[in-house]
Formats: C-alpha cells, structure tokens, sequence
C-alpha cells in the first residue's frame, strides 16, 4: 500500500453527460439488448471514420480477432505471422484451431514488429499475416501489403491501440482484409467492453455477422444452426456510450498528443529514460499510453514498486509470446528461436498515467516523482 493519500491510476477514461443522456434513453426505451438503434448507429459512423464499407459490432477486441481469423478460414496446420511483442489475444484463436502462429521480434525504435524479418518467416503454409500496431506509433504498412500481395496472404490489422491514428494520412483500420478494434476502458473511446471487425469485403462481413451471433442462418427458421459460432454481440447500451464517444475521438487524440508532450518536455533530459519516438516519416505518435524504458540497470517491475509507493499506478510492458507459460507447455514456442528486442522492452518498459481523464494536476504530480526517483 502507498502511505501517500494520493492515487493516479494508470488510466482513467472520459464519460460525459452526452453517454449518460444515450444510456438512459436506452433504459427508458427497453432496448438494452443487442438489438436496438444504436448499434447500427455506432457501427455506421465507425465505419466512416475508419473509411470502410462494412463494421460489425461485437463483445470485446479479442471476440474481433477471433472471428478475423474464422472468417478467413485459417484452419489446422495453417501458418500465421505474427507480432512477438503483442497481448496474447492476437494467438488464442489460432491455437485453438490447430494454426501455427510464427512470431516476429520487435523493433526498438517503434515497439512494433521487425517488418524487414517478415518475408523470411514465410513458407508455403504461411496464410496470413496479422498487423498488431503498438501503443501509438503504427507499423510500417507498406512492405507488410506488397509481401501480402506478391505471396497471395491475408493481413489482418490489429488496430486496437490506435483508433484515430494516421499511416501516410489514411486512417488506421482502413488497411489489410479485416481490421480489428477494442473498445475497453483504456482504449481512445471506450464502451466499458465491446470491440468492432471492418472490412470492404460482403462476403466477409457476411461471414463475421454471422458467427458473431451463435451462426444464426437469416434464411433459416430461427434456432437452427448449420455451424458453430459465438454470442459475441455488443448491446444497444454499449452501442449507444460508443456512438457518443465517437463524437469526441478528435478531442481525445488531441488530449493523448497533448499528454505526449507534456511527457516529453519533462523527461528530456533524464538519460536514464528511453521516451516513446515522436514520429517517423509516416505517423506521428499518438501515444495511446505513454511507456518508457529504463536505460539503468533497473528493472521496469523495480521501478513500478517504488512508484507505487508515491501512489502511482502503472502498467508493464506486454509479455513477448515466446515467454508465454501457455505457449511453451503447448510446444508452439521453438527453444531455438531468439526474440532479444521483445524480451529486452518487456523487461525494460513500462507505461505511466496517461488516460484522457487523467487530470493536469495528476501529470504534474507523475512527473515530479519520475524526476525525483531519475534525477
């Protein structure tokens, strides 16, 4: 327990009277199951903003990949490219459906994976490749879509962390065959949980409709199911805070940036900090949660401790899939395989307070103790 009376948590998000005004116009409605207005509503304006054809709401980020991966049938045996560095949620669907997820180490500059090591990773079983972008700067796209292309590969592009984020000024979501999001508390809009799946395809929009809703058959009587899928569905109360939220995304990336800044300008000079890249030539940081690495011999759940006894929450960076217990007891995990920037971060990083409600007060406070702690 801290002995300060103060408490910043990690992230706080922003909910308004306008989200208050909708639920409760849910709740004097009836319609707070999955079938009301507004979750057509939010998936239509999502769309837009992502410039998309097709948004499919479902129950969480995790339900959104796990469906991309369904709807673009990868099935046993089946290898997938993915992110060493990411949250686990990315590989929980392949490794039920018997595929074969090959990972890919970090770059140092951006926490991303490595683009130039993908092609080598690719074999005559490789059917997709999925894009996680991490924590504000996205992934370099434009190599990832011609290898896709050249090698007839779906991408999947994890966009969960960067809703309103820009790659060469197209918006994040817009790229690959399906993108996914997350609308958890943390997340630039949030919905408490709640997740959406967009794609230009029909044929996949159709499919993850679909199997978002227990494979329902519109064609058929209703309770008669040819296949297997998920109660996935987001409610028409989730739907309804989502669509509200969406009407201040702009305000809130601009907060992020603003947090970013502010950051930035007050760690400049502790040299035993490694702070987030502004930007590259293609993006510029939208830092949807501020992390740093710790340069020093100290470890990053070291440096939390002592931070928390200012009354500081933070997070640790996420756990790379090859250290995963899970993964290695599965035999997924090849002992020969070697993901030293991953592990290196992992080890290293953390992220501080930093939500779009955290106050300028509670900023100021962070990094005084940051600055006292790394004179």
């Amino acid at each position: 327990m801290s002995k300060f009376k103060i408490y910043v948590p990690v992230n706080r998000p922003s909910i308004g009277k306008e989200e208050k005004a909708l639920v409760n116009e849910c709740l004097d409605s009836g319609w707070i199951g999955s079938e009301g207005s507004y979750v057509k509503k939010f998936e239509n304006k999502f769309k837009k903003i992502v410039n998309r054809k097709f948004a499919i709401s479902v129950a969480n980020g995790t339900a959104a990949i796990d469906i991309a991966i369904r709807a673009l049938n990868i099935k046993k045996n089946d290898e997938v490219i993915v992110p060493n560095f990411t949250i686990i949620s990315c590989v929980n669907e392949l490794v039920r459906v018997g595929a074969k997820p090959v990972f890919i180490d970090a770059d140092i500059d951006t926490w991303n994976m490595k683009v130039s090591d993908i092609e080598k990773k690719i074999t005559s079983k490789t059917k997709a490749i999925i894009v996680s972008h991490i924590y504000g700067l996205p992934t370099d796209l434009n190599l990832i879509l011609k290898i896709a292309k050249k090698k007839k590969l779906k991408v999947i592009e994890d966009g969960a962390e960067l809703l309103g984020q820009e790659y060469y000024k197209k918006p994040i979501g817009s790229f690959g065959d399906i993108s996914t999001f997350s609308f958890y508390v943390n997340k630039h809009i949030t919905t408490g949980e709640g997740g959406m799946l967009v794609t230009n395809s029909k044929s996949i929009a159709d499919r993850a409709s679909k199997l978002r809703n227990i494979c329902f058959n519109p064609k058929k009587q209703r309770f008669i199911h040819d296949e297997i899928g998920w109660n996935y569905r987001l409610s028409n109360i989730q739907s309804a805070i989502g669509f509200a939220q969406l009407f201040k995304l702009k305000r809130f990336i601009k907060k992020k940036r603003e947090i970013g800044k502010f950051y930035n300008n007050e760690f400049k000079n502790i040299k035993s900090l490694k702070l987030p890249k502004e930007k590259t030539k293609y993006s510029k940081n939208i830092y949807w949660v501020y992390g740093i690495l710790l340069k020093n011999k100290t470890l990053a759940n070291e440096f939390a401790k002592q931070l928390k006894k200012y009354g500081i929450q933070t997070r640790p960076f996420f756990c790379p899939m090859h250290l995963q217990p899970i993964l290695k007891k599965n035999g997924i995990i090849d002992k020969k395989d070697k993901f030293p920037v991953s592990e290196y971060i992992f080890k290293r990083g953390l992220y501080i307070p930093s939500g779009i409600g955290t106050t300028n007060e509670e900023l100021k406070y962070v990094s005084k103790i940051i600055r006292k702690i790394c004179p």
